[in-house]
């Protein structure tokens, strides 16, 4: 009887691959990568053709000498982790810790953890593609030089233990960049008018919004011009000009990737992205169904394809036909509008179509049933036929203005009859139905509202995610372990979804700008995305890149080395006398900002929180405003009096009163503007420090 080892990555999967192969096999679990380069050094010789310098994990050695001994009483081992440029590396990996004979090693992966897929990976074993590996060996070498080499300068300008990454770098940029784009923000002026009118044989109003003069789109800008159009107006007649009648078509979403899914993950259930990947990570490895055992209920989740299999979506189409009718059952959208995909797996969806999430329900936790059931919904509605609406428009003329109206209803429901997002599938604003070109239109009353431009909205992980995906940063594998880390060292804190970013993730990213402009270049990341692209496709030589790579870096480190020791940040001393020995405290940064620590460390250990007075005075009770931080490490303006007086601002607030109306002003980029949006009040500022 053949003897059979397959090596997967989890131990979850231990048990659902073993069922589906039967007793010729063992399956055991590598728990992971079990060689990476040493902790301790930079592990990479530079004088020797860039060579990695691997070594068994600590702690796996044993688990190693296991795998060892059991690959070497095997006819036949299958390294069989996960189907991405990751799992291809920890095969390659596993093949050289085991000194695995290359006649009896074969590579299979499967992206659904499914009898079929399981079984028919074995009849497609092949050999472990070193593009893929060499990929991401280059991965890995950038990343380590990136972290080793700019890490120990930021720990040492900034004191404290702090680290850079290749990736997570520009994320930081790209969220500091929106938040200056916001801080500079001046708000505009604009309002609306509508017209509230009786139709004949309508029971409700028609309300009708303002368009234009003379046929053509005008903007009200001031409340000056609202009252010349509402004089303009004073005994004239409303009467149709024009009424349109017509048909729309709403496509059916794509299936997820997992871009996709982390952001309708962060925004209808409120799942960060780590949490999403965790979640459908148990999805994929598989739950223990009854009568089933334990199955995967997902396929693969990390991709960056909209893909479906032929199969797959043939399964589809015919539940969907025998459940919803012949009506909604249609071939799928499967356009892929990333340019930067790499179409390796087919978009995630459930393994089975027929284990619908309310048949799954009672085994699984709560996380895994609401994602569950967005990935089935989404994946099911994909296959589905568009909606159709029925709308109406119509013009309005009175004098020389003109005012709109639209309205539409859902005439077939389609895929949202599935997948139907609250403002979707609903009958919206049907209320032109029962107008004509001949009704008779009677004024009621005009409303008029004041506006003013939003700026920018922060960044969510949501937003973010998307945003490094159409920048072509990083890839569906980084998303969330990049933004988990900006978090974790507490460069940027979540607050209601928003990322902000904290005094340390600002004084990190302008050092990062200043010394390593291109590591933070959006551009410059792009591309050198798009050349490792390149080695997975077996283009380019992997240690082309990162030989080219690492000169560049070598000389921004030495000269920053240099040029930042002028700008060295020394210890301020403060006014604050220590209440344990007399001196004066000094300030001090540390992994959540400022703070002031006692000079006499370490006899004397008494710290206290950083209050920064920045020379204004408060314009509710005349106290000094005061810098601080939110818990989480959010910048805003107080005053010194607090509680008492609660005055605060997420702007830096100036000395100088607005002319205008004599309010306080703030600082927006390079120019100052009054805090009361209504009065509208901007300058340039003098000092652009």
């Amino acid at each position: 009887m053949a003897n059979n080892l397959v090596i997967v990555e989890s131990p979850t999967k231990v048990k659902s691959v073993k069922k589906f192969l039967g007793p010729n096999y063992t399956v055991l679990a590598s728990n992971g990568h079990v060689r990476d380069l040493p902790k301790s050094s930079l592990g990479i010789d530079v004088e020797h053709d860039f060579e990695p310098k691997y070594i068994t994990i600590r702690g796996k050695g044993e688990l190693v000498a296991s795998l060892k001994k059991a690959a070497s009483k095997a006819d036949k081992v299958y390294l069989a982790t996960d189907p991405d440029r990751e799992g291809e590396a920890i095969s390659w990996h596993l093949s050289k810790a085991l000194k695995l004979d290359p006649k009896k090693m074969r590579r299979i992966t499967f992206n659904e953890i499914t009898k079929s897929a399981v079984k028919a990976s074995l009849k497609n074993a092949r050999d472990i593609d070193m593009n893929l590996v060499n990929e991401q060996q280059a991965r890995r070498c950038l990343d380590r030089m990136v972290g080793y080499e700019i890490s120990p300068l930021l720990w040492k300008k900034i004191k404290r233990g702090l680290s850079a990454g290749r990736v997570q770098s520009v994320a930081l940029r790209i969220i500091a960049d929106r938040e200056d784009e916001i801080n500079s923000f001046i708000p505009k002026e604009y309002w609306t008018l509508d017209a509230d009118l009786q139709v004949d044989g309508m029971k409700k109003p028609l309300t009708a919004h303002f368009y234009g003069k003379d046929g053509k789109k005008t903007e009200l800008q001031s409340e000056e011009q609202v009252r010349q159009v509402l004089s303009d107006l004073e005994g004239e007649s409303f009467r149709v000009e024009e009424l349109k009648k017509g048909e729309r078509t709403r496509k059916a979403p794509l299936p997820f990737t997992t871009s996709t899914l982390q952001q309708e993950a962060s925004r209808t259930l409120n799942m960060s992205t780590y949490k999403t990947m965790q979640v459908a990570q148990q999805l994929y490895e598989g739950i223990t169904l009854p009568k089933e055992g334990t199955v995967g209920l997902i396929s693969y989740l990390r991709t960056d394809s909209t893909r479906i299999s032929e199969e797959a979506d043939l399964a589809a189409r015919s539940y969907i036909a025998k459940q919803y009718g012949e009506a909604y059952s249609a071939a799928g959208n499967t356009a892929n509008t990333n340019k930067n995909a790499q179409d390796a797996h087919e978009a995630i969806r459930p393994t089975d179509i027929t284990r619908t999430p309310v048949s799954v329900k009672e085994h699984l936790t709560r996380e895994q049933f609401r994602l569950y059931q967005l990935i089935w919904k989404r994946f099911t509605a994909s296959r589905m036929t568009p909606a159709r609406y029925e709308t109406d428009s119509v013009k309005i003329k009175a004098g020389a203005y003109t005012f709109t109206a639209a309205s539409s209803k859902v005439i077939f429901d389609g895929f949202l009859s599935v997948y139907a997002p609250e403002e979707d599938g609903k009958v919206r604003d049907d209320y032109l139905s029962g107008i004509t070109e001949s009704s008779s239109l009677k004024l009621l009353e005009f409303q008029q509202e004041q506006h003013f431009t939003q700026p920018p909205a922060h960044y969510t992980e949501a937003t973010l995610v998307k945003t490094l995906e159409e920048l072509g940063i990083g890839r569906p594998s980084t998303y969330a372990p990049t933004i988990t880390t900006i978090i974790a060292r507490h460069y940027v804190t979540r607050e209601k979804k928003n990322l902000y970013m904290t005094e340390l993730g600002e004084v990190v990213n302008d050092m990062m700008k200043q010394a390593f402009p291109s590591i933070v270049d959006v551009n410059f990341t792009a591309n050198m995305e798009q050349l490792l692209d390149a080695v997975g496709d077996g283009i380019i030589n992997w240690k082309t890149v990162v030989e080219n790579f690492w000169p560049d870096l070598e000389a921004s480190v030495q000269a920053a080395e240099k040029e930042l020791d002028k700008v060295k940040i020394e210890d301020e001393v403060s006014d604050v006398i220590c209440e344990n020995c007399g001196r004066h405290m000094v300030v001090k940064y540390g992994p959540h900002g400022k703070f002031l620590a006692c000079p006499g460390f370490p006899e004397c250990r008494n710290t206290k929180p950083y209050q920064e007075k920045i020379g204004v005075s408060c314009p509710r009770c005349g106290g000094e405003i005061l810098r601080k931080k939110t818990r989480k490490g959010r910048v805003y303006y107080g005053c010194e009096h607090y509680p008492e007086c609660e005055f605060m601002s997420w702007q830096q607030p100036v000395s100088e009163k607005c002319p205008k109306c004599g309010g306080y002003m703030v600082i927006r980029g390079n120019r100052i503007a009054c805090a009361d949006k209504e009065c509208g009040f901007v300058k340039n500022r003098e000092d652009k420090d």
